[in-house]
Formats: structure tokens, sequence, C-alpha cells
């Protein structure tokens, strides 16, 4: 009769062709916007020096650049989706993070490279904003954290390929490298062409006690917001240091460095499945608060020990929720909004926006006080620890906040 407003039917536990097509397209748009456009730069900057494409302070700029546009992309993605659509804004965002690959394989100027690596963030965060809140909507309730985790799925097979593809690409020559990574963006945007929704998520039904619904829900929310920013201050240091602090820290050599990132990118791999899934069972609320206590021991003991054991399990819990706590922020925000699609994909955006921003704050912080501490890998892991220890803190104070007017009822 008309043309179905979702993919599947409101009664329906189970995935259909076009919910599995939806996924794999999301799963797509993570690996390339944020698992290949930003991971796979790091292993990349060595080459850059040394193959005087950018001086050292250059590439670390040019770096920058990525952060900087993915703030930008948090903040424009609802209002590109608003003005073209769900499904044309992430096709164009897709198109674009494919060209800027096949850009930066020529480095004109460092103004070119710049702006490139600028709107491959911008792409990135935007479609961050958009990927899950276009496709988690048509999909049936219960199957939300399984599709949540395959569609972030995407990071951490970027952040196992920064580790694992990039190297074997580089024995062909930098320029190469960027042309492999741009054809492997454009396989994957040509795979995710046709499988995002091609209706907005359905219009959200008013319901009595909606008002209140929100009122109670906006504390969650703040709490929320500032514990995800403070999560992008936790992670951070291990996503900077910890190859070097294996490395040069601790003098092991770079080969050994390198394996630990391996192990992080592995871990990585699995992350959000084992998020989304375990989310479901005990909840996001509960599932968010396990995450950032784990966080906070992981970075703590990377801060307090050079063991090799404990350096293996500390890489492993933080390869786990480097893209594992994306699934588990975004069905707490399901959770504190249950039934405003545009709500969710409002505070997502907020939510997004935080992490974006401290990110960035935290890489030039973290940076600085290095540089200026004497290269004290355990003072920049401690912030991180502590950072993750204070959201964690948080969360368990606000919900003593939310519940004491019913106990005392």
């Amino acid at each position: 009769m008309s043309s179905a407003p979702s993919l599947t039917s409101p009664g329906s536990t189970s995935l259909d062709a076009r919910s599995l097509y939806a996924t794999l397209a999301g799963l797509c748009g993570s690996l390339v916007a944020i698992g290949l456009a930003r991971f796979a730069y790091t292993p990349l900057i060595p080459s850059l020096i040394q193959a005087h494409w950018f001086t050292s302070s250059q590439a670390v700029t040019l770096g920058a650049a990525n952060f900087a546009g993915y703030l930008i992309g948090a903040l424009i993605g609802r209002p590109l989706a608003s003005a073209l659509s769900n499904r044309t804004a992430l096709r164009l965002l897709m198109a674009v993070v494919t060209a800027a690959f096949f850009a930066c394989a020529y480095p004109l100027s460092i103004s070119w490279f710049f702006a490139w690596r600028l709107l491959s963030g911008i792409s990135g965060g935007a479609i961050m904003v958009l990927v899950a809140t276009s496709i988690l909507p048509h999909i049936p309730a219960p199957r939300r954290g399984f599709v949540s985790g395959m569609i972030f799925l995407g990071l951490g097979l970027g952040i196992a390929a920064s580790g694992t593809l990039i190297p074997e690409l580089l024995h062909f020559g930098l320029r190469t490298t960027w042309l492999g990574l741009g054809a492997v963006a454009l396989a994957l945007t040509a795979v995710s062409w046709f499988g995002w929704p091609s209706t907005n998520p359905p219009a959200p039904v008013a319901a009595a006690g909606t008002r209140h619904a929100s009122h109670a829900s906006n504390l969650g929310l703040r709490v929320l917001y500032a514990q995800y920013a403070a999560n992008a201050l936790g992670l951070v240091p291990a996503m900077i240091l910890l190859v070097d602090y294996v490395a040069r820290g601790l003098g092991r050599g770079a080969a050994i460095g390198a394996d630990y990132w391996v192990l992080y990118g592995l871990a990585a791999i699995v992350g959000p499945v084992i998020a989304g899934n375990v989310a479901h069972r005990i909840g996001y609320g509960k599932a968010y608060r396990v995450a950032l206590l784990l966080q906070a021991v992981a970075v703590a003991m990377l801060a307090l020990s050079g063991n090799a054991w404990v350096l293996g399990l500390s890489t492993v819990i933080l390869g786990v929720f480097t893209p594992g706590i994306v699934p588990l922020a975004l069905g707490r925000i399901h959770e504190l909004v249950p039934h405003d699609h545009t709500e969710q994909r409002a505070s997502w955006s907020r939510a997004t926006t935080a992490f974006a921003l401290f990110q960035a704050l935290g890489g030039y912080g973290y940076s600085y006080l290095f540089s200026h501490s004497h290269n004290n890998y355990a003072l920049i892991f401690a912030c991180g620890a502590v950072a993750l220890a204070l959201a964690f803190i948080a969360d368990i104070v606000a919900s003593r906040v939310r519940t004491a007017p019913a106990s005392g009822m």
C-alpha cells in the first residue's frame, strides 16, 4: 500500500533482510568514518615525517584537524539530516570521507591536507550522530542491543586495521597506502549505499505523563553528558600514549609497543558487541556504570605498573571500551528518553559533542602536560583514571538523588 515506514513490523522481534542490510550499512559507516579516518592516521605519522611530506609538528597538527572536524560534525549532523534526509546525508558524508582518503595521497600543500583531514573529521562526527539514530528506531526493541553493537563494531575493526593492515600497506609506499584506504572506503560506501533506511524515524506519539518523564530524565541526561565527556578524558591517554609508553617509557622497543596496539585493536573488535549484549541483559545504566569502573581501574593500572601481564589486561579492557562505550551511552539515552526519537537524536548529538570537545581538549591538554612534566607517563594516566573515577562517583550520587524522593514517600 504505502512505503513501509520501518524495517520490521512493530510486533516482530526478528531481523529481516532490510534490517540486516541497514545494520551492515551502519557498520560500514562507523568503520570508514571513525575506524579508518581517525585511527588509521596514527600509524601513518612516522611515515609522513620520514617521507618528508610534513614535519613532526605539522603531522601532529594535521592529526588534530580530524578531532576539530569531529566536533564540528557532531554539531551539524542533525541540521544536515533535517535539510537533506537521513539517507542522503549519510551517503554524502560517506562520499566525502572516501574522497578525503584519495586526496590525502597527494600532499599538494599543508593547507590542502589540513582541509581534507578537517572534512574527514566533520563527516566522521556527523556520521556518529546520525548512524545509529537513523537505524535503531526501525529495529525491534529486543534486538537493538545487538544491532547497536554491530553498528559500532566498525570502530573496533578500524582500530584493529590500524595496527595490522596499515603496516602491510606501507610496504608499498605512503601514497599507495592512502589510495588503498580510499579503495576500501569506496567499496564500503558502495556496499552501504542502499542499506540506509529510506525513511526517517517515525514521529514520536505524545502520551500522558510525557512531560513528567522528560523532567525526570533531565538530571540523568546531564549526568550522562558529563560522564561521556569525562570518558573521553579517560580514554585519550591510552589512545595517544600506549604504544609510546611501552616502546620508550618502559624501554621495550617499537615492535613490542606495536604488539600491544594489535592487542588493543583485537579487543576493540569485540568491544561493541560485548557491551551491547551485556547492556541488553542488565540495563544500559548499570552496564555503563560498570564500564566506567573497569576503565578507571585499567588506566590506573597503566599508571601504577609496568608488569607485562598488568599491561596486557589493562590494554584489553581499554580496547574493549574505546568503541564499547558508544553503544552503552546511546542505549542509556534510549532508556532515559524511551519513546521520543527526535529527543533521542538531540540528546545523542549533545553527548557526542561533549565527547568530541573533551577529546580535543584532552589531546591538547595532555600533550602540553606531557611535554612540561619531562614525559611523565604515570601522571597522564593518573589524570585519566581520576576523570573516570569521578564519572563513576557522579553516577552513583545521581542515582541516589533520583531515588531519594521515592524512598521518602
